[in-house]
């Protein structure tokens, strides 16, 4: 899946596939993580949140189905 780098101190790039709904975060620590289930909406207003870091422990960690894939 193709991620886009945002500005931030712990998330380093987020990417999306809307056939199958998964959201993919790659952190600055080198992991990478994919989210099932989760809403354009919800990826969009992750983008566009001021810190994507607590936007992703309020929204999206422990609330999504998830995976580590690196």
């Amino acid at each position: 899946m193709q991620r886009q780098p945002v500005a931030s101190s712990n998330v380093a790039s987020v990417g999306y596939a809307a056939e199958g709904s998964i959201l993919e975060v790659g952190f600055t620590s080198g992991t990478v993580y994919q989210y099932y289930g989760v809403s354009h909406s919800v990826y969009t207003a992750f983008l566009s949140a001021p810190s994507k870091g607590r936007y992703h422990a309020r929204f999206i960690k422990d609330q999504y189905p998830f995976r580590r894939v690196m």
